[in-house]
């Protein structure tokens, strides 16, 4: 089982975005690095900010794309093929409507699930499909034509406050995520509800 050598947290760019659900990867990506103390730079050839560092003895590269949710993939395939990062050794942190606020739960492989940051990383990875995912839930506004406002809108305090102790749950489980424990954190994770 391989190691997990680079953790991309999706969301979209500008202060507009920032405190939006969609961005929901990209706080856990910001958190990640807080308390690693990893600096994250700006790096045009890699269309994100990246940054590097120890997180459970394991060397590992941060990114938050700088493009748009549905041009991730252009910053996760340039970084990925320039340090030779295989997709069973990427964590993909990202907004989940399918779960709850306040639930996180980490899955390798599948399909996109309608999530257009994820589809355009299996594009970029040549359509594999086998890097892992970290889903942070955001819950669902219960009406499909209402998604994309909601993804694009702010979460009531309520909901904040469970999306970020899910995301700080995360936080905790990440070491052992990153050396391969993966049903310790399953088991530990799953259960968890903020």
């Amino acid at each position: 089982m391989a190691n997990i050598k680079l953790i991309v947290g999706l969301g979209n760019p500008g202060p507009q975005y920032s405190q939006t659900r969609h961005n929901a990867g990209a706080w856990y990506v910001e958190a990640l690095a807080n308390d690693y103390s990893i600096p994250l730079q700006l790096e045009t050839k890699f269309f994100g900010h990246v940054g590097r560092g120890l997180i459970g003895n394991q060397d590992c590269r941060l990114l938050i794309p700088n493009t748009f949710m549905n041009l991730s993939g252009k910053a996760v395939g340039a970084l990925a093929t320039f340090y030779k990062i295989l997709p069973d050794e990427i964590l993909v942190a990202h907004d989940e409507l399918d779960i709850d606020p306040g639930t996180v739960k980490l899955k390798k492989s599948g399909g996109h699930g309608g999530h257009n940051g994820l589809r355009d990383i299996i594009k970029s990875l040549a359509n594999c499909r086998d890097f892992y995912r970290l889903r942070i839930g955001i819950g669902h506004p219960g009406n499909k034509n209402q998604v994309h406002n909601y993804v694009l809108g702010k979460a009531s305090p309520d909901d904040q406050r469970s999306i970020d102790e899910s995301i700080d749950k995360a936080l905790r489980h990440t070491s052992d995520i990153i050396t391969g424990q993966h049903d310790k954190v399953m088991q530990s994770m799953h259960a968890f509800k903020a």
